[in-house]
Protein backbone atom coordinates (compact mmCIF):
# COMPACT_ATOMS: atom_id res chain seq x y z
CA UNK A 1 0.00 0.00 0.00
CA UNK A 2 1.22 3.51 -0.86
CA UNK A 3 0.26 6.41 1.39
CA UNK A 4 0.60 9.94 0.04
CA UNK A 5 1.53 12.45 2.73
CA UNK A 6 2.38 16.13 2.98
CA UNK A 7 4.68 17.98 5.34
CA UNK A 8 4.23 21.68 5.96
CA UNK A 9 7.35 23.81 6.42
CA UNK A 10 7.65 27.60 6.70
CA UNK A 11 8.68 27.84 3.03
CA UNK A 12 7.19 24.82 1.28
CA UNK A 13 4.62 22.05 1.33
CA UNK A 14 6.50 18.82 0.72
CA UNK A 15 4.68 15.86 -0.84
CA UNK A 16 6.04 12.41 -0.13
CA UNK A 17 4.91 8.80 -0.40
CA UNK A 18 5.35 5.87 1.96
CA UNK A 19 5.10 2.37 0.51
CA UNK A 20 4.73 -0.09 3.37
CA UNK A 21 4.33 0.17 7.14
CA UNK A 22 5.89 2.56 9.63
CA UNK A 23 7.55 1.43 11.81
CA UNK A 24 8.93 -0.99 9.26
CA UNK A 25 7.82 -4.61 9.37
CA UNK A 26 11.35 -6.04 9.19
CA UNK A 27 13.03 -3.65 11.61
CA UNK A 28 15.30 -2.30 8.89
CA UNK A 29 15.45 1.43 8.20
CA UNK A 30 13.10 2.73 5.53
CA UNK A 31 14.64 2.92 2.07
CA UNK A 32 14.49 6.53 0.87
CA UNK A 33 14.81 7.07 -2.90
CA UNK A 34 15.59 10.63 -3.96
CA UNK A 35 16.62 12.47 -7.10
CA UNK A 36 16.57 16.02 -8.49
CA UNK A 37 15.11 17.62 -10.43
CA UNK A 38 13.16 14.37 -10.80
CA UNK A 39 10.35 13.69 -8.38
CA UNK A 40 8.79 10.57 -6.90
CA UNK A 41 7.21 9.44 -10.18
CA UNK A 42 10.59 8.44 -11.58
CA UNK A 43 10.99 5.77 -8.92
CA UNK A 44 7.71 3.93 -9.56
CA UNK A 45 9.42 0.99 -11.27
CA UNK A 46 12.38 0.69 -8.93
CA UNK A 47 10.15 0.81 -5.84
CA UNK A 48 8.23 -2.23 -7.09
CA UNK A 49 11.40 -4.31 -6.80
CA UNK A 50 11.48 -3.50 -3.06
CA UNK A 51 7.99 -4.62 -2.14
CA UNK A 52 9.46 -6.29 0.97
CA UNK A 53 10.80 -2.96 2.23
CA UNK A 54 9.18 0.25 3.39
CA UNK A 55 10.11 2.73 0.64
CA UNK A 56 9.88 6.52 0.85
CA UNK A 57 9.92 8.86 -2.16
CA UNK A 58 9.28 12.59 -2.44
CA UNK A 59 8.94 15.55 -4.80
CA UNK A 60 11.58 18.26 -4.20
CA UNK A 61 10.14 21.65 -3.35
CA UNK A 62 8.69 23.48 -6.33
CA UNK A 63 8.50 20.27 -8.37
CA UNK A 64 5.64 17.86 -8.95
CA UNK A 65 3.20 18.03 -6.06
CA UNK A 66 5.52 19.99 -3.73
CA UNK A 67 4.82 23.70 -3.71
CA UNK A 68 6.96 26.52 -2.38
CA UNK A 69 6.13 29.89 -0.83
CA UNK A 70 9.66 31.25 -0.43
CA UNK A 71 9.49 33.40 -3.55
CA UNK A 72 12.43 31.58 -5.14
CA UNK A 73 12.88 29.33 -8.15
CA UNK A 74 16.44 28.12 -7.56
CA UNK A 75 17.32 24.73 -6.10
CA UNK A 76 20.25 24.39 -3.71
CA UNK A 77 21.68 21.25 -2.12
CA UNK A 78 21.47 22.77 1.35
CA UNK A 79 17.82 23.68 0.91
CA UNK A 80 16.91 20.26 -0.45
CA UNK A 81 18.90 18.57 2.31
CA UNK A 82 16.91 20.36 5.00
CA UNK A 83 13.66 19.31 3.33
CA UNK A 84 14.79 15.68 3.20
CA UNK A 85 15.90 15.93 6.83
CA UNK A 86 12.39 17.03 7.82
CA UNK A 87 10.82 14.09 6.01
CA UNK A 88 13.25 11.65 7.64
CA UNK A 89 12.24 13.06 11.02
CA UNK A 90 8.57 12.61 10.07
CA UNK A 91 8.94 8.95 9.03
CA UNK A 92 11.23 8.08 11.93
CA UNK A 93 14.83 7.81 10.76
CA UNK A 94 17.51 6.91 10.23
CA UNK A 95 17.05 5.65 6.67
CA UNK A 96 18.99 3.85 3.99
CA UNK A 97 19.14 5.92 0.83
CA UNK A 98 19.59 5.68 -2.91
CA UNK A 99 20.18 9.17 -4.23
CA UNK A 100 20.59 9.80 -7.94
CA UNK A 101 21.81 12.77 -9.99
CA UNK A 102 20.97 16.04 -8.23
CA UNK A 103 19.51 13.94 -5.43
CA UNK A 104 22.97 12.49 -4.87
CA UNK A 105 24.24 16.03 -4.31
CA UNK A 106 21.37 16.58 -1.86
CA UNK A 107 22.41 13.41 -0.06
CA UNK A 108 26.02 14.56 0.32
CA UNK A 109 24.81 17.85 1.80
CA UNK A 110 22.39 15.96 4.06
CA UNK A 111 25.05 13.64 5.47
CA UNK A 112 27.37 16.60 6.11
CA UNK A 113 24.65 18.52 7.97
CA UNK A 114 22.71 15.66 9.61
CA UNK A 115 25.02 12.63 9.81
CA UNK A 116 22.63 10.64 12.00
CA UNK A 117 19.89 10.67 9.37
CA UNK A 118 21.32 8.04 7.02
CA UNK A 119 23.04 4.72 7.75
CA UNK A 120 24.13 4.04 4.16
CA UNK A 121 23.77 6.30 1.14
CA UNK A 122 24.37 5.16 -2.42
CA UNK A 123 25.09 8.41 -4.27
CA UNK A 124 24.51 7.60 -7.93
CA UNK A 125 26.33 9.89 -10.38
CA UNK A 126 26.25 13.24 -8.56
CA UNK A 127 26.75 15.91 -11.27
CA UNK A 128 29.38 17.99 -9.47
CA UNK A 129 30.98 19.79 -12.38
CA UNK A 130 33.29 21.86 -10.21
CA UNK A 131 35.31 18.76 -9.29
CA UNK A 132 36.20 17.83 -12.88
CA UNK A 133 39.71 18.48 -14.25
CA UNK A 134 38.02 20.26 -17.17
CA UNK A 135 35.57 22.10 -14.90
CA UNK A 136 35.79 25.42 -16.77
CA UNK A 137 34.84 23.81 -20.08
CA UNK A 138 32.17 21.64 -18.49
CA UNK A 139 30.54 24.69 -16.91
CA UNK A 140 30.78 26.58 -20.20
CA UNK A 141 29.05 23.68 -21.94
CA UNK A 142 26.34 23.67 -19.27
CA UNK A 143 25.80 27.41 -19.72
CA UNK A 144 25.52 26.91 -23.49
CA UNK A 145 22.60 24.54 -22.85
CA UNK A 146 20.91 27.25 -20.79
CA UNK A 147 21.54 29.84 -23.50
CA UNK A 148 19.96 27.58 -26.12
CA UNK A 149 16.93 27.11 -23.89
CA UNK A 150 16.65 30.82 -23.13
CA UNK A 151 17.04 31.85 -26.78
CA UNK A 152 15.12 29.10 -28.60
CA UNK A 153 12.95 27.21 -26.15
CA UNK A 154 12.63 23.72 -24.71
CA UNK A 155 13.40 21.64 -27.81
CA UNK A 156 16.66 23.45 -28.51
CA UNK A 157 17.65 23.40 -24.85
CA UNK A 158 16.97 19.68 -24.50
CA UNK A 159 18.85 18.89 -27.72
CA UNK A 160 21.86 20.79 -26.36
CA UNK A 161 21.50 18.96 -23.04
CA UNK A 162 21.48 15.56 -24.75
CA UNK A 163 24.62 16.51 -26.68
CA UNK A 164 26.25 17.62 -23.43
CA UNK A 165 25.45 14.47 -21.49
CA UNK A 166 26.31 12.17 -24.41
CA UNK A 167 29.82 13.55 -24.88
CA UNK A 168 32.55 11.04 -23.98
CA UNK A 169 35.64 12.23 -22.14
CA UNK A 170 36.84 15.74 -21.38
CA UNK A 171 35.24 18.67 -23.16
CA UNK A 172 37.23 20.23 -25.98
CA UNK A 173 37.29 23.58 -27.75
CA UNK A 174 35.71 21.82 -30.74
CA UNK A 175 32.75 20.74 -28.60
CA UNK A 176 32.23 24.25 -27.26
CA UNK A 177 32.39 25.70 -30.78
CA UNK A 178 29.71 23.40 -32.19
CA UNK A 179 26.34 24.95 -33.10
CA UNK A 180 23.23 24.08 -31.14
CA UNK A 181 21.97 20.68 -32.35
CA UNK A 182 18.78 20.49 -34.38
CA UNK A 183 15.98 19.34 -32.03
CA UNK A 184 14.51 17.27 -34.87
CA UNK A 185 17.63 15.10 -34.84
CA UNK A 186 16.50 13.86 -31.43
CA UNK A 187 12.80 13.75 -32.21
CA UNK A 188 12.20 16.93 -30.21
CA UNK A 189 9.88 19.81 -31.11
CA UNK A 190 11.44 22.93 -32.62
CA UNK A 191 8.48 25.14 -31.71
CA UNK A 192 8.93 27.51 -28.78
CA UNK A 193 5.96 27.64 -26.41
CA UNK A 194 7.49 30.56 -24.49
CA UNK A 195 7.94 28.74 -21.17
CA UNK A 196 11.30 29.05 -19.41
CA UNK A 197 10.69 27.29 -16.08
CA UNK A 198 12.32 23.91 -16.77
CA UNK A 199 14.53 23.24 -13.69
CA UNK A 200 16.96 21.17 -15.75
CA UNK A 201 17.56 23.78 -18.45
CA UNK A 202 16.86 27.18 -16.92
CA UNK A 203 19.88 27.53 -14.65
CA UNK A 204 17.77 27.16 -11.50
CA UNK A 205 19.81 24.07 -10.62
CA UNK A 206 23.24 25.69 -11.10
CA UNK A 207 23.84 25.67 -7.32
CA UNK A 208 23.60 21.87 -7.50
CA UNK A 209 26.27 21.41 -10.17
CA UNK A 210 28.47 24.08 -8.53
CA UNK A 211 28.34 22.46 -5.09
CA UNK A 212 31.53 21.29 -3.41
CA UNK A 213 30.99 18.55 -0.81
CA UNK A 214 32.32 19.01 2.71
CA UNK A 215 34.89 16.23 2.58
CA UNK A 216 35.87 16.56 6.25
CA UNK A 217 32.27 16.38 7.46
CA UNK A 218 31.58 13.36 5.26
CA UNK A 219 34.70 11.60 6.54
CA UNK A 220 33.67 12.26 10.14
CA UNK A 221 30.07 11.08 9.65
CA UNK A 222 29.01 7.58 10.74
CA UNK A 223 27.21 7.21 7.42
CA UNK A 224 28.61 4.76 4.89
CA UNK A 225 28.89 6.73 1.64
CA UNK A 226 29.01 4.75 -1.61
CA UNK A 227 29.61 6.60 -4.88
CA UNK A 228 27.90 4.72 -7.72
CA UNK A 229 28.53 4.98 -11.45
CA UNK A 230 26.63 3.47 -14.36
CA UNK A 231 28.41 0.77 -16.34
CA UNK A 232 27.28 2.47 -19.54
CA UNK A 233 28.09 6.05 -18.50
CA UNK A 234 31.58 5.84 -17.00
CA UNK A 235 33.10 8.07 -19.70
CA UNK A 236 30.13 10.45 -19.95
CA UNK A 237 29.66 13.62 -17.95
CA UNK A 238 27.98 12.25 -14.84
CA UNK A 239 30.11 9.12 -14.84
CA UNK A 240 33.19 11.33 -14.78
CA UNK A 241 31.76 13.51 -12.01
CA UNK A 242 31.05 10.38 -9.97
CA UNK A 243 34.71 9.37 -10.32
CA UNK A 244 35.79 12.88 -9.32
CA UNK A 245 33.61 12.78 -6.20
CA UNK A 246 34.98 9.37 -5.23
CA UNK A 247 38.53 10.65 -5.68
CA UNK A 248 37.80 13.68 -3.49
CA UNK A 249 36.44 11.36 -0.79
CA UNK A 250 39.40 8.97 -1.08
CA UNK A 251 37.28 6.03 -2.21
CA UNK A 252 36.39 4.10 -5.38
CA UNK A 253 33.22 4.11 -7.44
CA UNK A 254 30.90 1.11 -7.40
CA UNK A 255 29.43 0.03 -10.74
CA UNK A 256 25.67 -0.23 -11.28
CA UNK A 257 23.80 -1.60 -14.32
CA UNK A 258 22.81 0.82 -17.06
CA UNK A 259 23.66 4.46 -17.40
CA UNK A 260 22.59 7.63 -15.62
CA UNK A 261 18.97 6.48 -15.65
CA UNK A 262 19.75 2.83 -14.97
CA UNK A 263 16.97 2.53 -12.37
CA UNK A 264 14.23 3.81 -14.69
CA UNK A 265 11.44 1.72 -16.11
CA UNK A 266 9.06 3.24 -18.64
CA UNK A 267 8.50 6.45 -16.70
CA UNK A 268 10.03 8.77 -19.29
CA UNK A 269 10.38 6.58 -22.36
CA UNK A 270 14.07 5.85 -21.73
CA UNK A 271 14.09 2.56 -19.88
CA UNK A 272 17.19 1.54 -17.98
CA UNK A 273 17.80 -1.82 -16.31
CA UNK A 274 15.67 -1.48 -13.18
CA UNK A 275 15.56 -5.15 -12.16
CA UNK A 276 19.33 -5.55 -12.39
CA UNK A 277 19.79 -2.13 -10.78
CA UNK A 278 17.58 -3.16 -7.85
CA UNK A 279 19.51 -6.40 -7.39
CA UNK A 280 22.78 -4.49 -7.33
CA UNK A 281 21.38 -1.99 -4.85
CA UNK A 282 20.39 -4.84 -2.53
CA UNK A 283 23.94 -6.21 -2.74
CA UNK A 284 25.54 -2.88 -1.96
CA UNK A 285 23.19 -2.09 0.94
CA UNK A 286 23.83 -5.52 2.44
CA UNK A 287 27.63 -5.34 2.13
Amino acid sequence: MTTARTLETPEATLAYDVRGPLPTADGRPPLFLIAAPMGADGFRTLARFFADRTVVTYDPRGLGRSTRSDGRTDHTPEQNAEDVHRIIEAVGGPVEMLASSGGAVTALALVAAHPQDVTTVVAHEPPLLALLPDADRAVAAERAVQTAYRDKGWGAGMAAFIALTSWSGEFTDDFLARPTPDPAAFGLPADDDGSRQDPLLSGDSNPVTEYRPDVDALAAAPTRVVIAVGEESRDLLTGRTAAAVAEALGTETVAFPGGHGGFLGDEYGQAGKPEAFAARLREVLAA
